[in-house]
């Protein structure tokens, strides 16, 4: 059933009439000014609206109305973890103990925000199997980046820093994967990915020379598949003198049923904000945590939060480390937000998360494979790869046409075109949070959407038309990018 026309709303400017005004300002009593005395500090004229405070009001109630999120609809985008953040994770973030520090207090007044700190940083390492977390990179990419510091630092304290420069990079990873490599000034050699779907072997063997400094893994990779070869590619790279970085955008799909730091890794980022709190939608806050074994330890960036007789505390006494990555210690709310959602599952139900994110993400797979099937032809970890190509050759109908369409049926889109290697890509992750029924809605409506495509292509190619907006030209706004509003008639003032 296809969502009802929403009304195209007034701008605020359009709602403005001269004359009105939303607050009830007293008149001033202090003299006059000429305002052609005070130079460059007055203006004028101002472009605003003049609209009643109730007028105001509707207006950005009814824009809120239009705003799809989270706590409004399915977001089915692949690779993001855009799972249910939890209100008490908000409250706890909230208390005035937490919020009103100031970041350059001396570490002896806010303990309890470094026990926040090393908490996390407990759990983690459990969690992940590696030896030491670092909560210092803001973001994941930052995360990926220092990584490659510490790998890079390492080679350099065992004199092969100016031979190890080349990190590989399979087909199927993260676009962030080669910027943070270029970033660190390394030079990036990609490995293709076999039939399977899993890192091709032989084209991995023959990259590995003394010139490699490590290769950058997903895992699970971005085509939703666990990598069955995991510890032997490990041990190939660690023979050729390299080392193994996991990008833990994915690790949703494993969060307390297996451990990296197992699988032979030597360091990871985990986003905090997708896999443990907040879905990262808006730009942030973000925080993109490090994982890594005990030859990477030293280099960590500084001050490391440790614990000295079971008190937490900040150790700035660390000759080997990279040094600082962010200002102060990383968003530190975020780890607050975290904690509150580590504890709420406990060791007793962590797996629920990696469980239940698999089996939602088969389930999607399995109810859609008949219109669009599976990029590879076998069980996905937390989310499905789907292919539309089918529909392009013989309809004209692209991926992006399908997604436009679901707009209408009242769903977000998933992630389209990526990975890059599966053409006419939809990427769906439904995470753990979703219940079958909600699934099954967003089911049904991709497949009436494929029956659409067969049928009556131009619906699709027209899509959206039940919402404010039309089909939009992104490639457009993406090269002349234009935010800002001009009234047609400034404000006297």
């Amino acid at each position: 059933m296809l969502t009802k026309t929403v009304p195209v709303p007034q701008l605020i400017f359009e709602r403005s009439r001269k004359g009105r005004c939303g607050a009830n300002v007293p008149i001033c009593d202090t003299p006059e000014v000429d305002l052609s005395t005070v130079i460059g500090a007055t203006r004028k004229e101002l472009h605003l609206p003049e609209v009643s405070e109730l007028d105001m009001i509707r207006h950005f109630t009814n824009l809120s109305h239009v705003n799809y999120g989270i706590e409004t609809g399915f977001y089915p985008l692949g690779s993001c973890t855009m799972k249910y953040n939890p209100k008490i994770n908000e409250r706890t973030a909230s208390h005035v103990g937490f919020a009103n520090i100031h970041p350059m207090q001396p570490a002896s007044t806010v303990p309890g925000a470094l026990e926040v700190l090393a908490s996390v940083q407990d759990i983690l390492i459990e969690i992940t199997g590696f030896d030491s977390i670092c909560l210092q990179p803001v973001a994941g990419a930052h995360g990926e980046m220092t990584c490659l510091m510490l790998m890079k630092a390492y080679h350099e304290s065992r004199g092969e820093g100016n031979t190890r420069k080349v990190i590989l990079v399979p087909d199927s990873a993260h676009g962030t994967n080669p910027a943070s490599a270029a970033r660190c000034g390394f030079s990036v050699r990609s490995i293709p990915t076999d039939a399977n779907g899993n890192t091709d072997l032989e084209a991995l063997a023959k990259a590995l020379d003394p010139t490699v400094a490590g290769l950058m893994l997903t895992n699970p990779s971005t085509l939703g598949l666990f990598e069955p070869n995991i510890e032997k590619i490990c041990k190939m790279v660690h023979e050729a003198g390299g080392q193994v970085f996991c990008d833990g955008a994915n690790m949703n799909a494993m969060v307390g049923t297996t451990r990296p730091g197992d699988h032979g890794f030597d360091c990871m980022h985990l986003n905090l904000h997708k896999t443990f709190s907040t879905p990262h939608g808006g730009g942030g806050p973000g925080c993109g945590a490090n994982g890594g074994q005990k030859h990477l330890e030293p280099f960590l960036p500084s001050p490391v939060v440790t614990r000295i007789n079971g008190k937490a505390t900040f150790d700035s006494n660390r000759p080997l480390s990279i040094g600082r990555v962010s200002f102060f210690f990383g968003q530190f709310l975020m780890e607050v937000r975290a904690l509150t959602y580590l504890m709420a599952y406990g060791r007793e139900k962590m797996a629920d998360i990696s469980r239940y994110s698999v089996l939602n993400a088969n389930y999607v797979r399995a109810r859609l494979k008949d219109v669009l099937p599976p990029a590879h032809d076998r069980p996905c970890m937390h989310e499905c790869i789907l292919t539309a190509e089918k529909y392009k050759k013989e309809n004209g109908v692209r991926a992006l046409d399908i997604s436009k369409r679901l707009i209408d049926y009242g769903f977000h889109p998933p992630t389209n075109y990526f990975p890059l290697i599966v053409p006419e890509c939809l990427m769906i992750e439904p995470t753990e949070t979703e219940s079958k029924e909600t699934l099954d809605a967003f089911c049904d409506a991709m497949i009436e959407i494929c029956r659409e495509a067969v049928e009556n292509p131009d619906i699709l190619h027209e899509a959206p038309t039940t919402q404010i907006v039309g089909r939009l030209d992104e490639a457009k706004a993406v090269k002349d990018l234009d935010v800002r509003w001009r009234s047609r008639e400034p404000v006297s003032v």
